[in-house]
């Protein structure tokens, strides 16, 4: 992965003050009691077992949710920044999935925004990264993490995320 892949020309850069990492300074981000705010909307969306009341908690925190949206049990939308994912219609995000719109780093923070086409799949456990775009009815693998984008109809899978073909990674060896 290089450092200007699609997903990190589409970050927005905010650098940090002084010698401390841009955790540290989190509160000059967002204000503590807004993301108080997310945190326990956050915990309902992932213990709610209503779909129609997790689409409209996701909604009042920001998130853009299409129609028939399914978010599952204990997936986790952005904390600080969920008004920078977008889901289009159909879309299923699995069970203990997390998307994040932020990356807190030494010298500075990113953020950017998730889009999720219509009808793509986000896998149980998966992790996707700011900045990313997945594809309408693209498949997201369980337990993969998403660091580039995932062109419409394909199937990603694994750490980091790349195609699969009939069930192999196009990298794997096996698949010539």
């Amino acid at each position: 992965m290089t450092g200007d892949s699609p997903r990190h020309v589409r970050l927005s850069r905010h650098p940090t003050p002084g010698a401390g990492n841009s955790l540290a300074v989190w509160t000059d981000a967002k204000h503590p009691i807004r993301i108080a705010i997310n945190y326990v909307v956050v915990w309902l969306i992932r213990v709610a077992p209503s779909l129609r009341l997790k689409r409209w908690l996701l909604r009042r925190i920001g998130v853009s949710v299409g129609a028939g949206v399914s978010w599952g049990l204990e997936a986790t939308p952005d904390v600080f920044w969920p008004e920078l994912i977008t889901l289009e219609d159909h879309v299923i995000v699995g069970y203990d999935a997390t998307l994040l719109c932020h990356e807190f780093l030494q010298d500075e923070y990113r953020t950017g925004e998730i889009v999720v086409g219509e009808r793509a799949m986000i896998g149980a456990g998966a992790v996707v990264l700011p900045g990313v775009e997945i594809g309408a009815d693209a498949s997201v693998a369980a337990n993969s993490l998403v660091a580039d984008d995932v062109e419409p109809g394909t199937t990603v899978a694994g750490v980091p995320a790349r195609p699969v073909t009939h069930g192999l990674r196009d990298d794997d060896p096996e698949n010539g």
